[in-house]
């Protein structure tokens, strides 16, 4: 495929992200469109790793397949609970958050912030996972 446009580039379908494959979808939930909901989802589960992308990021679409797989691992299935969220669809939730940068991944721990890692390196950011999932 020739591109031209970065912007065709972002937009255009490019392998299975995380919303692709069945199995992902009941592993990974995607937050409510409100505040409201989205605490009432944290506050619910004792870890929570969440992955505020954009659709229009490009390294948030490389990363997604990788989180769809952690999420699949038994080392984290029955330990933390993977989130995630649109910061276009819920801005006023990404501002709460202090989202700056996608992707932003923030672990909740019974309601509380107790993490945070931005950009697309799955290296750290599997460390802070084996770390926060230890703790259960």
């Amino acid at each position: 495929m020739t591109i031209h446009n970065i912007a065709t580039y972002v937009r255009a379908p490019h392998a299975p992200s995380a919303l692709a494959t069945p199995s992902s979808r009941d592993l990974l939930t995607h937050l409510p469109h409100s505040r409201e909901q989205f605490k009432e989802t944290i506050a619910r589960e004792h870890v929570v790793l969440v992955d505020a992308f954009a659709t229009w990021c490009g390294p948030c679409k490389a990363i997604a397949p990788t989180i769809a797989k952690w999420a699949e691992e038994l080392e984290f299935k029955n330990k933390v609970h993977f989130a995630k969220f649109d910061v276009d669809d819920v801005p006023e939730l990404a501002q709460e958050l202090g989202i700056r940068a996608m992707p932003t991944f923030i672990f909740f721990k019974d309601g509380e912030k107790v993490g945070e890692f931005v950009g697309g390196n799955p290296g750290p950011l599997k460390q802070l996972l084996v770390q926060h999932s230890s703790e259960v």
